[in-house]
C-alpha cells in the first residue's frame, strides 16, 4: 500500500469524514464520526478532530478540510471566493488554522466556499466546490455541467477549469416538507415506501409539462382520492414531481451531458429523470471530494 501524503477531511453540518490519500490521489483509508458542526461546541473543534482521526492524529501529514467547518459556525471562517473560481483562486484563499495561543499548530487548512451573483441575488456553496474540482480531475476535463443533488441541490457550470456560475435548488427540503408536514402527508404512509419507477416517471412528466409545483403537488392527493395512483406509489410520484420541477427550471438547452455527484439512491433518480429528457449522465460519489482535496494539496505544494 502506498504511503499517505494527506489527510483529507469532509466536515459537514451533521457528520465528519476523513481519508488518507496517497501521492496519486488514491484513498488508503476512511473514517467517519457524528461530529458535524452542529454537534461540536465552540472551541472544541481540535478535540473533535482528534476524536475523528483516532490514531491518525499522530501522523505528520498536512490536513485539508472542506465543508461547513469553514462557515461562521465552524472552526475558522474561510471567506467565499467569488465566481469565476477555480483551483488557483481556492488555493490562494485557503484559511489556515492556528491554536488558541496564536502559534501555528499542525498544518491544517480550510477550503473556502464559492459565491456568485445571479439576477442581482447572491448564491453560495460550501463543500460542493471541492467535489467540482475533484470531478474535473477524475474526468481529465476543464468544462462540464455538474449537478450535486441533496437537501439543497447545486448546479454548477464549469469552463476553463473554473466555476463560472451555479444555482441552488431547495428540492430535497421541499420534498421533505411536502412529504411530512403538508396535507399530502395524510395521503402518504408514514414509513418509507419502495421505489415505484412508473409512478416516478409519471411525476417527472407531469412536472415537465409546466404548470409549476404549486399546482402539480396537489395531484398527489387528487390521484389518490380517485384511485388513479397505485397504493404505495405516492412518495415515488411526489419525488418525480419535485425532481421534474427542478429540471424544468434549469437552462439545459445545448447541454448534452450532466455529471451527477451524490449518494447512489438520489443520484440514480436524477439520472433517470435526466435521461428521460435526452441527456447523457455520468455519476460519481464520495470519491469526488477526496480527489478535490488532493488537487488542492498538490496545487498548494507547487504541483500542476
Amino acid at each position: 500500500m502506498a504511503a499517505a501524503v494527506l489527510i483529507a477531511i469532509d466536515w459537514g453540518t451533521t457528520s465528519a469524514r476523513a481519508s488518507l490519500v496517497d501521492a496519486d490521489g488514491r484513498i488508503t483509508g476512511t473514517r467517519s464520526a457524528p461530529l458535524g458542526v452542529q454537534q461540536v461546541r465552540p472551541g472544541e473543534f481540535p478535540q473533535a478532530l482528534d476524536a475523528l482521526l483516532g490514531d491518525w492524529r499522530t501522523l505528520d501529514l498536512p490536513r485539508f478540510a472542506a465543508g461547513m467547518i469553514g462557515s461562521r459556525q465552524g472552526w475558522v471562517e474561510a471567506p467565499y471566493c467569488a465566481c469565476p473560481a477555480g483551483l488557483d483562486e481556492i488555493v490562494a484563499a485557503l484559511a489556515p488554522v492556528h491554536d488558541a495561543a496564536g502559534a501555528a499548530g499542525p498544518d491544517i487548512a480550510i477550503v473556502p466556499g464559492v459565491s456568485c451573483e445571479r439576477t442581482g441575488m447572491p448564491d453560495v456553496m460550501r463543500g460542493e466546490e471541492i467535489k467540482v474540482l475533484g470531478v474535473l480531475e477524475l474526468l481529465g476535463v476543464d468544462a462540464a455541467e455538474i449537478l450535486m443533488p441533496g437537501t439543497h441541490s447545486k448546479w454548477a457550470s464549469v469552463a476553463g477549469g473554473r466555476i463560472r456560475r451555479f444555482a441552488t435548488a431547495m428540492s430535497g427540503e421541499f420534498y421533505a416538507l411536502l412529504r411530512e408536514h403538508s396535507i399530502l402527508a395524510r395521503t402518504l404512509p408514514a414509513g418509507e415506501e419502495g421505489f415505484d419507477a412508473d409512478a416516478f416517471d409519471r411525476g417527472v412528466d407531469h412536472a415537465l409539462r409546466g404548470e409549476g409545483l404549486l399546482q402539480t403537488a396537489f395531484s398527489v392527493r387528487a390521484l389518490a382520492l380517485f384511485g388513479r395512483l397505485p397504493p404505495g406509489a405516492g412518495a415515488s410520484y411526489l419525488s418525480g414531481l419535485v425532481i421534474g420541477e427542478e429540471l424544468r427550471g434549469r437552462p439545459l438547452e445545448g447541454v448534452a451531458e450532466v455529471v451527477v455527484i451524490g449518494a447512489p439512491h438520489l443520484a440514480e433518480r436524477f439520472e433517470r429523470a435526466l435521461r428521460r429528457i435526452g441527456r447523457r449522465v455520468r455519476r460519481f460519489g464520495e470519491e469526488a471530494a477526496w480527489r478535490g482535496l488532493w488537487a488542492v494539496h498538490r496545487r498548494r505544494d507547487g504541483g500542476v
